[in-house]
């Protein structure tokens, strides 16, 4: 912002930079979710640019050839990229500036080159056998290999694609080369008719009232109901507010737990959800988990399978007051492995969030979006911004946030504190199974022991878990904000304009 515009303007800027120096976390190939405060509007506004299936996604076939889940790195799991379409429709209701102007930073890196950063390396290494004979990978290994931390690339073919974006707009990206490419990838799955449509709509925010605020996200195909849900039934359940005792743990684990279960039977497009989004995260039906939520023990319930990700969230607030919470994502690292020809675009791979049971609200079909796990949050008081909150972390992302917000909020860590103590992931539980509780091996003895000791199964994790985050936020009131950067990442960052 320091060449003027909004939060809104930068929030674009800084997706677009992204998406040029972190093609496996975010890029135009993928989706985004963004949630926008406005000074003296009390409910944010909400935006779904998550793209549809195409008309070839059809699930009996896949049924036909003996498939009982979308296949990951296919075809079939590329939706519609919803990026662009989310930029234009962003910069149509909020932005000062042209979206040419703000891709300008991003067209200056691909085409003069950056250093790669240790997450990036690994990443590429990683993913070569994946997208090593894609058209658009060559920039992303000059020499044929993986290249090492500090290497500079260039992304020229990516610079010609945001050039023309932004020249003229939606049209020079699903309607130009890129949606030709996007056609010819995913053969014929997303056809020209499925990318001429719009994807991008405002909608209304899911919100409950917890820890003195009001909490704000975006409704399904989102599973971002899950943080709100568990944050108030941990407050109703009154834990101590010490962030070293286990109880406290205890109760965001159990909280958590107690909503995460029903997620893949609730979460879908919306014109195909069981209940209506208000409802997921009502205090009336919460209410009745309390009955089986403790502080000295622990509950067994049905819960999906973990889906980890590969995202970018950030969040941005200006000197007028407008606060944004942004994320954007490919999935899967760099998605599905796919990209549209030679023009920089890596194709997400944001199908694999459907299934393929015949007759369920999630079932893969055209014009259908799927279940999501992007889940940006945005805390608000009256009519004032109070927190922008988010992270990356597939699955896990309601869970990390959960742990932030409870330490922040509850416990009154200030915002380095609440970003430094350390963390968990609970996964790996079923009808009649005991979950199993993964900590950073700084997590002191006495809350690992008290967790084991309630029912939990506990293991060790390495420590400053890269992949646990980054978590970011923004702590504000009327005259002052304060970002904070997540330590477990070296490419998280945060800035003062």
């Amino acid at each position: 912002m320091s060449a003027g515009g909004n939060a809104v303007d930068a929030a674009i800027a800084a997706n677009a930079v992204l998406g040029v120096v972190a093609p496996d976390t975010c890029g135009l190939g993928g989706d985004l979710f963004a949630l926008v405060h406005t000074p003296g509007r009390p409910a944010p506004m909400a935006l779904n640019a998550s793209g549809p299936a195409g008309s070839g996604a059809i699930a009996a076939e896949l049924r036909d050839r003996g498939l009982d889940e979308v296949p990951l790195r296919s075809a079939w799991s590329v939706t519609v990229p919803g990026c662009a379409d989310g930029w234009e429709v962003l910069l149509e209701r909020y932005g000062t500036k042209p979206l040419s102007e703000l891709l300008v930073p991003a067209i200056d890196l691909a085409v003069t080159g950056f250093a790669v950063s240790s997450e990036l390396a690994d990443s590429l290494r990683r993913i070569h056998p994946l997208i090593g004979g894609q058209g658009s990978s060559p920039a992303l290994y000059p020499s044929g290999a993986a290249p090492a931390a500090g290497t500079r690339l260039t992304r020229p073919h990516l610079a010609e694609t945001l050039r023309l974006l932004g020249a003229a707009g939606r049209e020079a990206f699903y309607g130009g080369k890129v949606g030709e490419e996007i056609t010819v990838a995913t053969d014929g799955v997303i056809t020209a008719a499925d990318l001429e449509r719009r994807s991008a709509q405002w909608v209304e925010p899911i919100s409950i009232d917890v820890f003195g605020q009001r909490a704000w996200t975006i409704p399904p195909n989102s599973q971002g109901w899950l943080a709100l849900a568990a944050c108030w039934l941990f407050e109703q359940m009154d834990p101590p507010r010490d962030p070293e005792h286990p109880a406290f743990h205890q109760a965001a684990i159990e909280a958590y737990r107690s909503v995460a279960w029903e997620r893949d039977e609730l979460v879908s497009d919306p014109e195909t959800a069981p209940i209506p989004a208000a409802h997921l995260a009502d205090p009336d039906r919460l209410r009745s988990r309390l009955d089986r939520l403790f502080l000295d023990s622990t509950a067994t319930w049905p819960a999906p399978e973990p889906a980890p990700g590969g995202t970018a969230y950030f969040c941005v607030r200006d000197g007028a007051g407008m606060g944004v919470s942004f994320i954007q994502s490919n999935f899967h690292g760099i998605g599905s492995g796919l990209s549209a020809g030679d023009t920089g675009v890596f194709l997400h791979n944001r199908g694999a969030g459907f299934n393929l049971t015949a007759g369920h609200p999630n079932e893969m079909s055209p014009g259908r979006r799927p279940l999501h796990t992007l889940a940006p949050s945005l805390w608000t008081e009256g009519d004032q911004l109070r927190l922008l909150l988010g992270t990356r972390g597939g699955q896990y992302q309601p869970q990390l946030l959960v742990q932030v917000a409870t330490k922040l909020l509850w416990a009154g860590a200030s915002g380095p504190q609440a970003q430094a103590l350390p963390r968990w992931i609970v996964d790996g539980w079923g009808p009649g199974q005991e979950p199993r509780l993964h900590v950073e091996s700084r997590m002191p003895a006495e809350v690992t022991g008290g967790l084991s000791r309630r029912g939990l199964d506990v293991h060790q994790a390495d420590d400053w878990m890269p992949g646990w985050g980054p978590v970011s936020m923004i702590e504000t009131d009327s005259s002052t904000a304060a970002g904070f950067a997540d330590p477990r990442v070296s490419t998280a960052a945060a800035t003062a304009p």
